[in-house]
């Protein structure tokens, strides 16, 4: 008995191990049969009461290994209790203390039942062991095949939810947060972990009260103050979703940053209307300027004539005067609204600026304002040498208006990917022209690249909008910016 113990939990331990699994369960089960045979030999014969133990080592065969090595196990089992039986009726196990009197008294039939109750009983245990196997074995392989198909949906919908290039959330019933995917991570700078379970006017205060009492799919816009300041834009589409019972279990808010988008179409309309009235404008400057040319040549003769007294004389100047500043204006409109194709050419930048710089410096709006060239070394790009001129001199111009006691302007340059998505971007060339005037009014970024909108009292309006124009023809972009510690910013953007 302490062997057979031993040996057990010893297959205990071995059945851990897949190589050896079912030659341990073998041996396993053919020990179990030896030892109950022994124990039955050494315990009364047919008088044993431990003939159920059969049913155990059955039983053990039957959910390890399966319903044709129970059967095996039940046959073999019948065939050892049998021969016990018969062996001690015949007299033939009198050696080890077996009186076959015992067998003599019980009767044949007697001794005929109780071998076939048993064999019916191992036979029974044995189907019905084998019978549970199969549909346990069953039911395993179809969960297994059912976690596994679960794992891979709930892997697949992590990977959409966490990659999808739009931000992603859903709340419970009574507002808070469940879902919150990379992209909204990524736009909110706050981690799943920090807002699981928060309630959503945690993080989208302006949109908590409408979702909350939502009962159909919404598409709405919303501000949202970002965290280093900035505010955005935000598009959501919000869908109630239900559970299996039919019962409100949610909703699923999808969003994205629209505030490049809106600006874009802002632009766009703005280039629609600058390109209508450029078009009709055009053809008005061109019909002005031809009785222009005439009343000024006119009044020219009128001047050089000797009988003019001194008073119309300086009349005839005022009008001259005016008709050369209208001329001048007609001619930075049309500048403006027919502005010519640019003829790109490479540009070293920081000599191009050490060049201007040279050229403006007998201004004298410039006596008193240092400019500082911080464009690298080398830094190349492609524009037209003259558009681009024009542009940087407009911008001085308007930096040394803006200090008229004198400042600094500093102008940088560096290169930087730019594009929608990442495998789309593109490297650019950004130049800035800063200062530390006055900066730029809240209420006059808006205009500040309309045409004819100025806030000199001498100003055509123009300077700033045929800039624009400029880049605009060289595809790029120009934006601007008042700076924290005063003065302004203007931000040129070029393909490289």
């Amino acid at each position: 008995m302490a062997f057979s113990f031993i040996f057990s939990v010893i297959s205990h331990f071995a059945l851990n191990l897949p190589k050896y699994r079912f030659f341990v369960t073998y041996l396993q089960t053919i020990w179990d049969l030896l030892f109950v045979t022994v124990l039955l030999l050494f315990t009364g014969g047919i008088l044993s009461p431990y003939s159920f133990l059969y049913l155990i080592s059955i039983m053990n065969a039957g959910v390890v290994l399966g319903r044709k090595e129970a059967l095996y196990t039940a046959s073999l089992c019948g065939i050892l209790y049998g021969a016990i039986i018969d062996f001690h009726y015949f007299g033939l196990l009198s050696g080890i203390g077996l009186n076959r009197d015992d067998a003599l008294q019980m009767g044949a039939s007697h001794i005929f039942y109780t071998i076939f109750l048993n064999l019916i009983g191992f036979y029974l245990t044995a189907f019905i062991t084998g019978y549970l196997y199969e549909r346990a074995r069953e039911s395993e392989e179809a969960l297994r095949d059912k976690t596994i198909d679960y794992e891979e949906l709930h892997r697949l919908s992590m990977t959409i939810v966490s990659n999808v290039v739009s931000g992603l959330l859903t709340i419970t019933p009574t507002g808070n947060i469940r879902v919150f995917n990379r992209y909204a991570e990524e736009l909110t700078g706050i981690c799943q972990d920090e807002v699981y379970d928060a309630p959503l006017d945690l993080v989208f205060p302006a949109i908590a009260g409408d979702i909350l009492n939502l009962n159909d799919v919404a598409t709405r816009e919303f501000e949202y103050i970002a965290q280093n300041g900035d505010t955005l834009i935000l598009g959501y589409n919000a869908v109630p979703f239900t559970d299996l019972n039919g019962d409100p279990a949610g909703i699923i808010i999808n969003f994205k940053d629209l505030t490049d988008v809106k600006k874009m179409e802002s632009d766009l309309k703005r280039a629609d209307r600058l390109a209508v009235l450029g078009e009709i404008s055009a053809r008005m400057a061109h019909e002005i300027r031809n009785p222009l040319a005439a009343m000024s040549g006119s009044v020219q003769l009128l001047s050089e004539q000797g009988s003019i007294s001194d008073n119309d004389r300086r009349l005839l100047a005022i009008v001259l005067r005016e008709a050369d500043r209208l001329n001048t204006l007609i001619t930075e409109f049309l500048a403006y609204a027919r502005p010519a194709s640019p003829c790109k050419e490479r540009i070293e930048l920081r000599s191009f600026i050490e060049d201007m710089t040279m050229l403006i410096s007998a201004d004298k709006r410039f006596m008193r304002i240092s400019i500082n060239n911080l464009v690298p070394e080398h830094f190349t790009l492609q524009a037209d040498n003259n558009q681009l001129k024009q542009v940087m001199i407009n911008l001085l111009h308007n930096s040394a208006d803006a200090m008229p006691n004198g400042g600094r302007v500093e102008l940088e340059a560096r290169y930087q990917l730019s594009g929608a998505e990442e495998f789309q971007k593109l490297p650019v060339a950004v130049i800035a022209v800063s200062d530390n005037g006055a900066g730029i009014a809240p209420g006059t970024a808006d205009h500040l690249f309309e045409p004819f909108w100025t806030t000199k009292p001498d100003g055509t309006g123009l300077g700033l909008a045929i800039i624009y124009r400029i880049i605009e023809a060289h595809g790029g972009t120009i934006s601007s910016e008042s700076l924290p510690e005063g003065g302004c910013r203007f931000t040129i953007k070029l393909p490289v």
